[in-house]
């Protein structure tokens, strides 16, 4: 059985872990985008994931997805979506239903995407929909991970630019750890007991207030 929440002192007290294997970064309709694609279409379980560049006033706006994450268990493909684009191959791929996508929150990151070209998802897993038939109530990335496969991850690049000319290699093993995790909790679930919730363990607030 999988613990129902994490506080931070614990998560402190983990491994770090991140992305094991190998990193490409796709900007351009290359060799490196086709053997993407083609190392991506033989996965059947993909981590997915999306980063935008944050504002942090309220006069900037928000000029769309600037990464698309796609994580196997040793390859990890980060597109630069401003300079890329979005390939037909790159939606086809999302409307694939026999390949499996997992993410956190992916209603949004797929909106996102849709704004730039539009495709119809399938495949799709959102693991913060799904945790709590395992007994989790938890439902940030960080928690999530921590519970499920027992590492902490960083999340100190999450709000570094990622419409740079160049993606630091910081930058990089974030964005494809963020994807690869997804991948991997979404595997141990499938290997574990369900150990559902119960309605007071899912909202303890509610049941405090009415006491």
């Amino acid at each position: 059985m999988f613990r129902i929440s994490i506080s931070p002192e614990e998560i402190g007290a983990l491994e770090l872990a991140a992305f094991p294997g190998e990193i490409v970064v796709v900007d351009s309709m290359g060799d490196a985008f086709h053997a993407a694609i083609r190392y991506l279409k033989r996965q059947k379980v993909l981590g997915f994931d999306t980063e935008t560049r944050p504002t942090f006033t309220p006069d900037q706006h928000s000029s769309g997805t600037a990464l698309l994450q796609l994580s196997g268990g040793g390859k990890a493909f980060l597109f630069r979506l401003k300079k890329l684009g979005f390939p037909r191959q790159l939606a086809s791929l999302l409307s694939k239903p026999s390949i499996v996508k997992v993410g956190a929150a992916t209603q949004d990151d797929v909106r996102g995407l849709q704004r730039i070209s539009g495709f119809t998802p399938r495949g799709f897993v959102d693991l913060q929909n799904i945790v709590w038939e395992y007994g989790i109530r938890d439902k940030s990335v960080k928690k999530m991970t921590a519970i499920i496969l027992g590492v902490k991850i960083s999340k100190a690049q999450q709000l570094s630019n990622w419409e740079a000319e160049q993606l630091s290699e910081s930058q990089q093993r974030y964005a494809a750890t963020d994807a690869w995790v997804c991948r991997e909790m979404y595997l141990r679930l499938q290997k574990a007991e369900k150990h559902p919730l119960t309605p007071e363990q899912l909202h303890p607030e509610r049941y405090v207030e009415n006491g």
